[in-house]
Parts: structure tokens; C-alpha cells; sequence
């Protein structure tokens, strides 16, 4: 690695880990100021509050650090330009895609090191951060799918419950039916499932099951009656952010486990996978946007040179956003959801690296 090399690597990691470590504390600020109120209503104890601040940190990273690294190498590669150390680099022979080479590389550890705090350390700290927002303040009722909860728990066994009670662990209506194939085997309805915590049974209310046979139905009704089944009703009905919380091996399994069951939220759960990977990928993308957009001297300076990429990360943001939303909430396929911002985005980067070389 050339003297060159190192001086632009240093820039570009240091510059990034300043900005980094400026924007966290205005967002605490910020979240302090919008939340203290309910905090101080909820009597949360000061050891839950820090232990928050440290997920918060670790969560509002991750979530923007792209768009951290898109703007500190537009600032430190502007002033390169205004000080006309690009033109001097250039001038000595070196080709713009050799003066990209440790922009690049720069890019690279930046994502090895997303990628692996997106796997393992990240969802630690999504979980943190959900549970406390969930629980001091905005309460539980709305993190999870509790209403027409319809599942396969096992290849053949179908179950549904018109409405589950977290607090309470009992579900509504429920029935579970059985298939041989396509032949009803029997079906098992109560107007109330209470889960019994200490011996991991459940208790069925006006408990009914008809056994479907050759010639007649076996009806067998009972007022109440205990039963073990193969399901927890905590898995039948996740948190809404419980794929944010899973490392990548758990959130595979996970996803292969509600795929079978059927679940209505799995589109939600592939876009949390997806994005695992097309996060750090983006550090190239807008890495090479911003080298291209600033390594030339505009006539507005440095302020111009901020203002387009202020400007193109807010466009990337509102992309990323959107059809990451449309991927949940309608037909659209999540991976390609995920990854169009990345491709467009792409493009662009061509097109703007190709002006920046003539």
C-alpha cells in the first residue's frame, strides 16, 4: 500500500468515525427530549433507561451508518478537491480508478465490519430497544398478530384462534383440525385455550372433538379438558419485531418454521433477512456516488458538494423506506424490494463515475 493509499484510508475511516460518533449524541438528545416525559410517568428505573441509551446507540448506528459514510467522504474528499490534492494526484499519473482503489478498500472494512454487527451484535440490540419501547412506552397491545391467527404447527395439523390475550396466555375460538392428505381426520374446537405456565399443558374450555369416520362422526364434548399440543402460543404469535432480534442462523430457522406454518407476516421477516446483506453492499455504492459527486472543484465549493449528497441520501433513504414498506404490505417480492435501491442507486454510480474520469 502507497503513502498515497494510506493517507486517503486514514481520511476515510477517520472521518467516518467522527461523524459517526457527532450525529449518535444529537440523536440521544433528540429521543431524550421526546421521550423523557413518558419515562417520568412510567417510573422506569434509571438502570433501564441506560441500558436503552446503549441499544439505541448501537441500533440508530446500524441503521444509518450508510448514510454517515455517504456524507463524511463527501466531506473530506471535497476538501481534497478545494485544496486541489485530487488534481495533483491525477496530475501525477495516477488513474481515477487507481485513486478509487482505497476509497474502496476503506469501503470494504466499513461493511465486513456492518455485516458482522448486523448478524450478531445488532439484534441484541434491537431486542433492547423494541422491549423498552414496547413496555414503558408505547405498552404491548400492539406488538403482535393477535387476531385470526390461523397456522400449519405441523405437516397435516392446522390450528386457528380468532383472538389471543398475551397478557393472559389464553386464546379465543380456538380449533385445530387434522389431515390425512386431503381426508379430515378430526377436529378439536373450545371457546377458550389457557396455557398453564407450571406443568406446560393447556386447558381447553367447552372442549368439543369430532372424529370424522367411515360410516358416522365420534362426537366427544367435555366442559373442560387438559391437553399437551406441539406449539407455544408465544411462537404462534410473535412479536412483531422478533425477526429484528434474531442472529442470521435463528432468523433462517425461524423463517423456515413460519413459512411452513403459514404466516401472514413472512414478507416482513424476508426483508429484515435481505437487508442484513444489502446494507453493507450499499457502503460501496454510495461510496463510489460520493467520490465522483465531490472530487471535482464546483464554483458553490464544499456547501454544493454537501448539499447533492445531502440530497441524493435523502433520495436513497425515502427509496429504501418505501419499498421495504411495499414488500410488507403487498405482493411486491421482498428481495426485490430490498435490493432495487441498491440497483438504481448502482446505475447511477456508473453513470457518475464515468463523468468523473473524463
Amino acid at each position: 500500500m502507497k503513502i498515497i493509499d494510506k493517507y486517503i484510508l486514514k481520511r476515510y475511516l477517520a472521518t467516518f468515525f467522527v461523524m459517526l460518533f457527532l450525529f449518535i449524541p444529537i440523536g440521544i438528545v433528540i429521543d431524550v427530549s421526546e421521550k423523557v416525559n413518558k419515562i417520568i410517568q412510567n417510573k422506569v428505573p434509571f438502570g433501564k433507561v441506560a441500558l436503552y441509551y446503549v441499544d439505541f446507540t448501537v441500533y440508530f448506528a446500524n441503521l444509518l451508518f450508510p448514510i454517515f459514510l455517504f456524507l463524511s467522504v463527501i466531506w473530506f474528499t471535497s476538501k481534497l478537491a478545494n485544496n486541489t490534492e485530487i488534481i495533483a494526484i491525477l496530475s501525477s499519473g495516477i488513474s481515477f480508478q487507481r485513486f478509487l482503489r482505497p476509497y474502496l478498500i476503506g469501503a470494504t472494512i466499513v461493511s465486513v465490519f456492518a455485516l458482522l454487527m448486523g448478524f450478531f451484535i445488532v439484534p441484541k440490540a434491537s431486542q433492547g430497544f423494541n422491549d423498552f419501547r414496547y413496555t414503558y412506552l408505547k405498552g404491548n397491545n400492539k406488538t403482535r398478530e393477535t387476531t385470526n391467527v390461523y397456522r400449519e404447527i405441523s405437516p397435516g395439523i392446522f390450528i386457528y384462534v380468532s383472538n389471543f390475550n398475551a397478557a393472559s396466555q389464553t386464546a379465543f375460538d380456538f380449533s385445530l383440525k387434522k389431515f390425512d392428505g386431503e381426508k379430515l381426520e378430526y377436529i378439536i374446537n373450545s371457546d377458550r385455550l389457557q396455557w398453564n405456565k407450571a406443568d406446560s399443558t393447556y386447558t381447553m374450555v367447552k372442549y368439543r372433538k369430532r372424529t370424522i369416520g367411515e360410516l358416522d362422526d365420534v362426537i366427544e364434548t367435555a366442559p373442560s379438558k387438559d391437553a399437551v399440543f406441539d406449539f407455544d402460543l408465544e411462537d404462534l404469535t410473535p412479536v412483531i419485531y422478533i425477526a429484528e432480534t434474531l442472529t442470521l442462523g435463528e432468523l433462517n430457522d425461524f423463517i423456515d418454521k413460519e413459512r411452513e406454518r403459514g404466516s401472514s407476516n413472512i414478507n416482513t421477516y424476508l426483508v429484515v433477512l435481505y437487508k442484513k446483506y444489502s446494507l453493507p453492499v450499499s457502503a460501496f455504492i454510495l461510496t463510489i456516488i460520493a467520490v465522483a459527486v465531490s472530487s471535482m472543484k464546483r464554483r458553490g465549493g464544499m456547501g454544493m458538494n454537501l448539499a447533492i449528497g445531502i440530497g441524493l441520501a435523502f433520495t436513497f433513504i425515502f427509496f429504501d423506506k418505501i419499498f421495504g414498506t411495499l414488500a410488507e404490505k403487498s405482493s411486491i417480492p421482498p428481495f426485490i424490494a430490498v435490493w432495487l435501491p441498491n440497483f438504481v442507486f448502482g446505475i447511477l454510480a456508473i453513470y457518475l463515475l464515468r463523468n468523473a474520469k473524463r
